[in-house]
């Protein structure tokens, strides 16, 4: 209700909804990037969860496994 009122305000509407839109659009990227560069440096899985996950499954995880599925998740994770 209140972002309508500063939008449709005579006074200072056209400032205050663009710094709004602007602010909110800035924001909105600089969360994007760290949010980027926080799962980059700490992945959500690592490669002691893979060889767990795997023996779960009933495989064995070999070391050739694990990085094949690391390299393909990191590879996946670069596209985006």
């Amino acid at each position: 209700m209140f972002f309508w009122y500063i939008l449709l305000s005579r006074k200072g509407g056209c400032e205050t909804s663009f710094s709004l839109i602007a602010g909110v659009a800035l924001g909105f990227f600089l969360a994007r990037k760290y949010m980027m560069n926080y799962m980059k440096k700490n992945p959500p899985i690592n490669e002691q969860m893979l060889r767990t996950l795997m023996m779960q499954m009933g495989q064995k995880p070999s070391q050739k496994k694990i990085n094949q599925m690391m390299r393909a998740m990191n590879n996946q994770t670069d596209k985006k």
